[in-house]
């Protein structure tokens, strides 16, 4: 495979599973010094140990990037270990899903700070070390569920605030030499996918199934699917793109 990021150093995070840590293999596979965050420390580190046996360079970090002294502390880390950062991929998220008169407000916080807030106190705290380097690349993960979705009125609401940051940020790091992109999955099959539909009382076999039958590729999305265009976004091969959120679906509107 080619190696589009050899010398180059890559943070995850969420990177325990699902998007994250199939994006994370990419990475490596193409040359990356890795570095999987997640708060699950142990997870992050099964990762990391399997991008190693099959031949790549990663690392672990622990964090709750919904805190800025733990974003911060975590970025140093990075930095001090590696002297630097050149790709960042804010894919940390979670679902705390209920319909809008029955959510809670620690629901709707939770959701915010992890998939939202998340996202402007890591591109911050790694923007200064990308700043000085004049060059970077931040790629992080909206949903289809930014047009709205039943049910997910905070996790739409910070996908949605995910497109916004993204085209801003990339108005202000552009002149720096860092590219600011988004992407936004449809259906992927991952863990919290197959979660979600349980608790809302659907098999997740038969939800993937009438999913890919909507879907003119019908097909429902793996992670590997995002994780190729999350690091062709990261990559040189997509030096002129900045401010886009591209969407992953199989064609679904």
């Amino acid at each position: 495979m080619t190696q589009r990021f050899t010398e180059r150093v890559a943070l995850v995070t969420g990177a325990a599973g699902g998007i994250g840590a199939a994006t994370a293999t990419r990475l490596a596979t193409e040359g990356a010094t890795v570095v999987a965050l997640d708060r699950d420390l142990a997870a992050a580190q099964r990762v990391a140990d399997e991008v190693r046996a099959a031949g790549g360079t990663a690392s672990a970090v622990a964090a709750d990037v919904s805190q800025k002294a733990d974003v911060d502390r975590a970025v140093a880390e990075v930095v001090d270990r590696h002297g630097r950062i050149d790709v960042l991929v804010n894919n940390a998220g979670i679902t705390r899903d209920d319909l809008l008169f029955r959510m809670g407000e620690d629901d709707w916080d939770a959701v915010i700070d992890v998939n939202l807030k998340s996202v402007f106190l890591c591109t911050q705290a790694v923007q200064k070390h990308m700043v000085k380097a004049g060059s970077g690349a931040v790629v992080s993960l909206s949903s289809r569920s930014a047009r709205g979705n039943r049910g997910q009125a905070n996790y739409a609401a910070a996908k949605a605030g995910i497109i916004g940051l993204t085209a801003t940020m990339a108005l202000e790091l552009g002149p720096f030499g860092i590219r600011v992109n988004a992407v936004a999955p449809g259906y992927i099959a991952t863990d919290m996918t197959r979660a979600t539909a349980r608790r809302q009382g659907l098999d997740p076999d038969d939800l993937e199934r009438t999913t890919a039958e909507r879907t003119p590729l019908r097909r429902v999305g793996q992670p590997e699917d995002v994780a190729s265009v999350v690091t062709f976004l990261a990559s040189d091969d997509a030096r002129h793109v900045t401010g886009q959120t591209v969407a992953i679906d199989g064609g679904l509107r």
